[in-house]
């Protein structure tokens, strides 16, 4: 049972530590090499928050923004839990119809 509970939140008890210090090196490796410290990051998803949450009712502490890279391109990842489209949005888009 507490496995699965620490596995909802995103805890992968299963992991050893050697694979879990091994992706948070990743990780910073990916922030160095795309030259985004972690202040940006955290800006940029201050602004995503900002954007999206005039259309949908978003999940902010489960929400999670990242970088991704392979030998040619950095991706910015976002995993954006969504509670629900605001009404006004759904209104204003059946009025266009």
């Amino acid at each position: 049972m507490l496995k699965a509970v620490m596995k909802l939140f995103g805890h992968d008890v299963d992991k050893p530590s050697g694979q879990v210090a091994k992706d948070r090196l990743r990780v910073v490796l990916i922030h160095d090499r795309a030259n985004i410290s972690p202040e940006v990051i955290d800006h940029i998803k201050d602004d995503i928050i900002k954007v999206i949450s005039s259309y949908m009712d978003i999940n902010q502490h489960d929400m999670e923004i990242s970088l991704s890279n392979d030998e040619n391109s950095v991706a910015l990842l976002a995993n954006i839990p969504v509670k629900r489209i605001k009404p006004q949005v759904m209104s204003s888009r059946n009025m266009r119809r």
